[in-house]
C-alpha cells in the first residue's frame, strides 16, 4: 500500500513504480559474479550507487534489461516483472561455484519526478526519467506520463521496444542510455555486441515519429511501395517510438494506413 510522506517537497510527484520485480542477489562473490554476466560495468555502477544493464544470450539478443542497485549487504536487480523469473533462472544456471544467492524481494520501489527525497537514487538511463527511491512506496501528486517522457528522450521499455529473444541492444539505444561498458571485458553476448559496435553503422535503430491516430503497438511501417520499414511500439500524445531499418526512414510512411512522419533518428 502506498502512502504520502509529509517530508516531500511539495512540487514533488511521484507514485510506486508498476509492474516491477526485485531480485536480490547475496553472497561474498555478489559483484564478481555479476562482473562476469552484465552488459555494465560494476565497478562504475557501484561508484554512482546506481546503474542500468542487461544479461544477453550467447548470441548477443536480450534476456533481461534492468537496474542495478549496490548495497553493502547484497545487489539489487529492478527487472519488469514478467522478466525476474527467468531473469533469476538464467543467472542461477551460471552461478556454478560462485558463493551467491538469488532470490526475489518484496522491497517497494517509489519512480518520482522533482525534487528526490532522503535515500532516493537518479534514474541512470536519463535525467528526464526522474529518481527511484527503494523501500518505500509512496504516492504524491499526478502521477508523471512515463510514457510520452519515454518517447520524448527515445527510451525503450520492456514489453514494448525491448523484446526478449529478438533484441540487439545497441539499435536500442543502449550505449546512450549507459547501459553497455565497451572497456570492461567479457560477458555473455560481449563479442556479438563489441562486433556491432565497431560496425561504420547499425542498420537498425530506434527513433520518434508522429502518428496522425493511434494504431497497435506492434504495427508494421510501411515504405509507399509496400517494403517493411520497421515497427511502431509505444505511442502518446500523437507521437511514438518505431524500431526502424535506418535505410527506409526517408519518403512518405505508414503503419495500418496511418501516415507515419519521423521526427529524429539515432545519432551516427
Amino acid at each position: 500500500m502506498s502512502q504520502t510522506d509529509p517530508n516531500l517537497p511539495p512540487d514533488t510527484r511521484c507514485a510506486p513504480a508498476e509492474g516491477r520485480a526485485i531480485l536480490r542477489v547475496d553472497g561474498v562473490d555478489r559483484v564478481k559474479f555479476l562482473q562476469g554476466m552484465i552488459t555494465q560495468d560494476m565497478g562504475r555502477i557501484t561508484r554512482a550507487g546506481i546503474g542500468y544493464a542487461a544479461l544477453l544470450t550467447p548470441q548477443g539478443k536480450l534476456i533481461a534489461d534492468f537496474l542495478v542497485v549496490p548495497r553493502d549487504e547484497d545487489v539489487l536487480l529492478d527487472v519488469a516483472e514478467d522478466l525476474a523469473d527467468e531473469l533469476a533462472k538464467r543467472l542461477t544456471m551460471f552461478k556454478l561455484r560462485s558463493k551467491v544467492t538469488i532470490e526475489r524481494s518484496d522491497l517497494p520501489v517509489t519512480r518520482g519526478l522533482g525534487p528526490m527525497p532522503e535515500g532516493a537514487l537518479p534514474e541512470p538511463r536519463d535525467p528526464a526519467l526522474g529518481w527511484r527511491l527503494y523501500g518505500a512506496a509512496l504516492s504524491q501528486g499526478e502521477a508523471p506520463d512515463w510514457d510520452a517522457i519515454r518517447i520524448a528522450h527515445r527510451i525503450p521499455e520492456t514489453g514494448f521496444e525491448l523484446v526478449p529473444g529478438d533484441s540487439f541492444i545497441l539499435e536500442l539505444g543502449f550505449e546512450r542510455l549507459g547501459g553497455v561498458d565497451f572497456r570492461k571485458g567479457c560477458y555473455v553476448g560481449q563479442e556479438v555486441t563489441a562486433r556491432m559496435h565497431h560496425k561504420t553503422s547499425l542498420r537498425r535503430g530506434l527513433v520518434r515519429v508522429a502518428l496522425e491516430t493511434p494504431v497497435a503497438p506492434g504495427t508494421a511501417v510501411v515504405m509507399e511501395d509496400g517494403r517493411e520499414a520497421g515497427t511502431v511500439w509505444t505511442q502518446a500524445g500523437g507521437e511514438g517510438l518505431a524500431l526502424m531499418r535506418l535505410d527506409r526512414i526517408d519518403g512518405p510512411l505508414s503503419a495500418q494506413g496511418v501516415a507515419v512522419r519521423v521526427l529524429d533518428s539515432p545519432e551516427g
